[in-house]
């Protein structure tokens, strides 16, 4: 199953840098944007705030106006992880914020605290409520503000918040993923004055004010993989346009543990994108599915970390692919307690895993998968379920599919013009 594309814009960029057209009341134009539904529910939350909203592409946004009120609607809010981000800004602009409870992938706890010692170190108040956060300021001012983990949305709503605030902000223990790293690019277009881009520690000089922008947002390294990890477990041969090196060196070294190795090409044509993804990547389908011991024989495993480590988001799909690998493999889930619950529906399947704990599983493949009734109980469990649904003998029926919509760009579309033979069922 394979076939040739082009990723879709980073899921995990658009919704700081959306987040991030708060802070002006200029137009800010975003292009690439991937057409999904954390993004519609995110545009919608934009909207109710007052910003005026148009789209100018089938991919390209126009967000501009000034804001109306402090407080996003309650139910779009618990739809989306995501609208935790709409926090700094909103603090930033209106000096307080009605910020309710956050929804998104239940995968286990998710904490606000690093969020809130960065508000409180910037200067606000901080009130958490049964209905959500409640956050006020007079002015934020700027400071030293160590982080008590590298979080991702954590990062980004200190770095949305300082760039407002009076004075210096040095930002320590910064999480620096491809995403953190667009956002900071954005914002500095935008007039920000951010330094130390990609790197765990951020200086931040605080300016008065932001003027509009236009960004392009670079390609979905989740949306990459996940495609890998279908192509390489059906034999296929896929060909990608348009991905950036840099974000592939983790994944690169993952996918080789299972006997998976692709190629990346510079092209001509691609150099003159003003995106990060310029590259061209090759996934023969001569691959040697056969897990790659460690010196001495030794069992492997692949585990997720901060960046530029293993990205956490594509474990799940490497569960998956380890299914039909030849071998041993420990995979090692380290920063969601409940992401890997969903190895049961592929054990129903007749994969031959072993759940050590929420943390940790093993497998010991190939395994021949058939054909379930299964539910997806998140975003990226969501998608490995439909690989696997793929590889498997007989039909699969996949219930609750709206979560994989909300990361995947057309789902069915797309992989059907891998080969994929699927359809979405009728209500």
């Amino acid at each position: 199953m394979g076939g040739r594309l082009r990723p879709s814009g980073n899921k995990n960029a658009a919704l700081p840098l959306l987040a991030a057209t708060l802070l002006t009341d200029e137009e800010v134009v975003l292009s690439n944007v991937p057409d999904i539904g954390d993004v519609r529910t995110l545009l919608r939350l934009l909207e109710g705030l007052g910003k005026t909203v148009q789209r100018q592409d089938v991919d390209r946004w126009s967000i501009h106006g000034g804001l109306t009120h402090g407080s996003p609607d309650r139910e779009e809010c618990a739809r989306i992880r995501a609208s935790i981000l709409l926090a700094g800004p909103l603090l930033a602009r209106c000096g307080e914020v009605d910020l309710p409870s956050p929804g998104g992938d239940v995968i286990g706890r998710r904490r606000l605290d690093t969020h809130i010692l960065a508000f409180e170190s910037l200067g606000a108040s901080a009130y958490l409520r049964p209905e959500g956060l409640r956050l006020d300021c007079g002015d934020l001012r700027g400071a030293e503000i160590f982080l008590d983990e590298p979080s991702v949305t954590g990062t980004e709503n200190a770095i949305l918040a300082a760039a407002l605030a009076q004075g210096h902000t040095t930002l320590l223990n910064a999480a620096s993923e491809p995403h953190v790293q667009e956002l900071c690019v954005l914002l500095n277009a935008m007039g920000a004055r951010i330094l130390g881009i990609g790197s765990n520690r951020l200086e931040i000089e605080g300016v008065e004010r932001l003027h509009g922008a236009r960004y392009e947002v670079g390609p979905d390294l989740i949306e990459i993989g996940s495609l890998l990890a279908l192509s390489a477990a059906t034999r296929g041969e896929l060909e990608l346009d348009g991905v950036c090196l840099e974000d592939l060196r983790a994944a690169r070294i993952g996918f080789a543990r299972l006997g998976v190795r692709f190629d990346l090409e510079a092209k001509q044509d691609q150099l003159r994108s003003t995106c990060r993804g310029r590259h061209t990547l090759h996934l023969s389908s001569q691959q040697r599915l056969e897990v790659q011991c460690d010196l001495g024989g030794a069992i492997p495993k692949i585990d997720d970390g901060p960046w530029p480590g293993f990205p956490a988001d594509l474990l799940p799909l490497m569960v998956v692919l380890a299914t039909q690998c030849a071998g041993t493999v420990l995979i090692h889930e380290k920063l969601f307690e409940s992401r890997l619950f969903f190895t049961d529906r592929l054990c129903g399947m007749g994969a031959r895993l072993v759940l050590c704990d929420p943390h940790r599983v093993i497998s010991s493949g190939p395994s021949k998968l058939t054909g379930q009734e299964l539910s997806s109980p998140d975003i990226r469990a969501g998608m490995a379920l439909l690989i696997a649904a793929l590889c498997a003998e007989g039909t699969s029926t996949i219930h609750n599919a709206r979560q994989i919509d909300r990361g995947y760009v057309d789902i069915v579309e797309r992989l059907g013009a891998l080969g994929a033979d699927l359809q979405r069922v009728p209500r």
